[in-house]
């Protein structure tokens, strides 16, 4: 499930007990009948900073609850919005529910850092196989956007060369890169591009605010300029060419300019 559209996430206000280290909502486990497709909007969920069954969840909602979990301003958390209710198929629709965002190939995709592929099925559920090999490449203390950049790569090769219908299309690689950056917006520092490794982890594992390691939302509200701003760190540090001190095609014309001599 992708990462920035799960961050897509609502509002406080359902009478839950304040957190002791936050003041965010009471974490508790999902009851056996309420949604949960994806990391972000399973812990929101948990907090109760979306409602807990995952149901019904309107503008309104998402722009409070981003406000209230993540520090996100009005107009990303209304952008978040417009992401997700298009996963809703009801003509007009003004909410959406986290099963619609569980749709294959909608939002849902291909090569998830922590889900396995639709093809293999239980693509919604933690997969601590598929984790651990995305972890894998999470190699010191504090994760950079090479380390996130190297295990979506890593992810992507694994699911083309063993799924038959790997899909991975250029919007699934724009959503791609803002879900890589999201650990980095919610709990890293945005101007390095990195972020604390046990802080991701104890996150993807617990589907939990990482308050309790000493985390806490941004001071400043975060916006959609700072989303681009990581989502581009992301895309850089994807490619795999390094740079040269001469390229080949200026090679090419040195030596055409040296047999024209």
């Amino acid at each position: 499930m992708k990462f920035t559209t799960c961050l897509v996430t609502l509002a406080t206000a359902w009478g839950t007990a304040a957190h002791p280290y936050l003041g965010e909502g009471e974490w508790k486990a999902p009851g056996a009948n309420d949604c949960r497709p994806c990391p972000m909007m399973n812990t929101l969920a948990n907090h109760g900073h979306i409602p807990r069954d995952g149901r019904n969840i309107t503008r309104p909602n998402i722009v409070a609850g981003l406000a209230a979990g993540l520090n996100f301003n009005e107009a990303l958390a209304s952008l978040m919005f417009d992401m997700a209710i298009i996963a809703n198929p009801e003509p007009n629709a003004t909410y959406f529910t986290l099963d619609h965002l569980n749709q294959h190939n909608v939002l849902e995709h291909d090569a998830s850092l922590s889900r396995t592929d639709y093809y293999f099925g239980s693509n919604h559920i933690f997969n601590r196989t598929i984790y651990e090999k995305s972890k894998a490449y999470w190699t010191e203390d504090m994760i950079t956007a090479k380390m996130l950049a190297n295990s979506k790569l890593a992810r992507q090769i694994e699911s083309r060369a063993f799924n038959p219908t790997y899909r991975f299309t250029a919007d699934t690689e724009n959503f791609s890169l803002g879900e890589i950056a999201a650990p980095i917006i919610a709990f890293g520092d945005m101007s390095l591009g990195e972020v604390n490794r046990t802080l991701v982890d104890y996150f993807f594992v617990n589907e939990r605010l990482p308050a309790e390691l000493g985390w806490h939302k941004k001071e400043a509200a975060i916006g959609i300029e700072d989303i681009l701003k990581v989502s581009d760190i992301i895309k850089a540090a994807t490619s795999l060419i390094t740079g040269s001190e001469q390229s080949n095609s200026a090679k090419i014309r040195d030596l055409h300019a040296g047999m024209s001599v």
